[in-house]
Parts: structure tokens; C-alpha cells; sequence
């Protein structure tokens, strides 16, 4: 884990929106999304059954169709589906709920970073500005930052970073703050709760921020520091993972 130290920094509330001042206290974070191999001892010692396997399937983007489906069968090992390639141990784990996120952080000792909190450590601390946790733009020197869509969303994905769909974590390098995947590669679960309006007293969706490797700037540009986006606690995508968070221990 990463020590964060506590400071302040400005948060914009929307795009376009005025911004505010945040304060946020000491605290550890994952260096990297959790991994498959990581999340696979976590379910060899504990027997836990996420919610795509209770399901008995979880939600897929078929390029080919264009569209999102719900595959029978898909869950950790095989996001896309027990016909797809099984998941690398490498690469951040997929096809989790935040029921599951939770699930894992509480059997680590740890648990899901707030919105600010992540945002925070995303901008080097509160010390930049920058659009992206990295810079300003997607491409430095000619390298690639992260790993998102290359081309035009839907139509085609010319995977120009070298990877259709997940990304071995830390492929694309550290922050200066010594994180990786702080945008694009997977969407992270946070703590954070969002209510729309109109939707039941019951039912709060929960905040997810760093983009995927499905996002577009021209129609998904959330691996920006401020991106955000929310799904319900029980959703499973295979663009979707987490890391941990954990309180300074005085």
C-alpha cells in the first residue's frame, strides 16, 4: 500500500460547475487495482461466492454486437464467459459488485477509499492540477498513459495500446505519487453512495471513478481525475474492479 499523506485540494463538483475545497485526512491505498490471483486467495480461503456466480451471470459489451449482454456463466475467472479466455492473474479482477469489493476488503483488514479520497491521491496528493492522474494528455513522448478505447466507440477498437480489454496492472506506469491504473484499465468501486432522483428510499447506487478500458474521450472521457460514474451494490461488469483502502492507525 501507498501511504497518502492528509492535506486539502480543490474538487470540481460537475464539469462546468464551480469547484471547492476538500480536506482529507492520512491513509493508505493499494498501489494497484486488486488482481485476479489476489482476489482468487481471498475465495480459496474463505469459500465466498460473488454475486455474478449467486446470479449465474453478469453483464459483457460484445464488440461485435455492439451492445451490453447479460452472459450465463461469467464471473471472475471468466469475465467474459466460460466460451471467453480465462483472466490473468495479472491483470485487475473483474465481474465484482461492491457487495464483493466489500467482502474482500473486509477479510484484507482493509476497505473501499472514498471518492474524495481517491480523487485526492489521483492528483499527486492535491499537488496538481492536471486533467489525468499522469498529465494533461493521454500520450506522452508517444507513450500511451492508459489503457482506453483507441478508435471510435462503438464501431471499432483498434487497440492501439495493445490490449482489447484488461491490462496487466502497472503496464502503464506510476503516478508520481507511485500508483498505477489511476485511470482506464478497470472502473474502481468507492464507498461513496449516489441517489438519483426519483429512484426508491431503498435503493442507492454506488460511486465508481478511473474510467475503463472501454472509455472514449469523445463519449466516455471518465479516465479524467473528476470522471465518476454509478452502478447499483449488486452489479457485476466485466470492465469493473477495486482496490483498498486503509485508516492510518494511530
Amino acid at each position: 500500500m501507498q501511504y497518502i499523506p492528509g492535506g486539502n485540494y480543490i474538487r470540481p463538483l460537475a464539469e462546468g460547475s464551480e469547484s471547492m475545497e476538500v480536506e482529507v485526512e492520512g491513509f493508505l491505498l493499494d498501489k494497484q487495482p486488486v488482481t485476479v490471483a489476489a482476489f482468487r486467495d481471498f475465495v480459496e480461503a474463505t469459500g465466498y461466492l460473488t454475486d455474478a456466480e449467486k446470479f449465474g451471470d453478469a453483464g459483457v459489451f460484445k464488440l461485435e454486437k455492439k451492445e451490453w449482454e447479460l452472459v450465463k456463466g461469467a464471473y471472475w475467472e471468466y469475465p467474459s464467459g466460460k466460451e471467453g479466455v480465462k483472466a490473468p492473474d495479472n491483470h485487475p479482477v473483474t465481474q465484482v459488485s461492491w457487495n464483493d469489493a466489500v467482502a474482500y476488503c473486509n477479510w484484507a483488514g482493509k476497505r473501499l477509499p472514498t471518492e474524495k479520497e481517491w480523487e485526492y491521491a489521483a492528483g499527486n496528493n492535491g499537488k496538481t492540477n492536471t486533467r489525468y492522474s499522469w498529465g494533461n494528455d493521454l500520450a506522452e513522448g508517444g507513450e500511451l498513459k492508459a489503457n482506453v478505447w483507441q478508435g471510435k466507440f462503438p464501431e471499432k477498437n483498434t487497440a492501439a495500446d495493445g490490449y482489447l480489454y484488461t491490462a496487466p496492472v502497472g503496464k502503464f506506469g506510476k503516478t508520481a505519487t507511485g500508483l498505477s491504473d489511476m485511470g482506464g484499465n478497470v472502473w474502481q468501486w468507492t464507498a461513496d453512495s449516489y441517489k438519483e432522483k426519483g429512484m426508491p428510499e431503498n435503493e442507492v447506487n454506488k460511486v465508481l471513478k478511473s474510467g475503463s478500458f472501454m472509455c472514449d474521450s469523445s463519449f466516455c472521457h471518465n479516465y479524467k481525475i473528476s470522471g465518476r460514474t454509478f452502478s447499483s451494490r449488486e452489479t457485476a461488469l466485466f470492465h469493473t474492479g477495486f482496490r483498498c483502502a486503509m485508516d492510518i492507525q494511530n
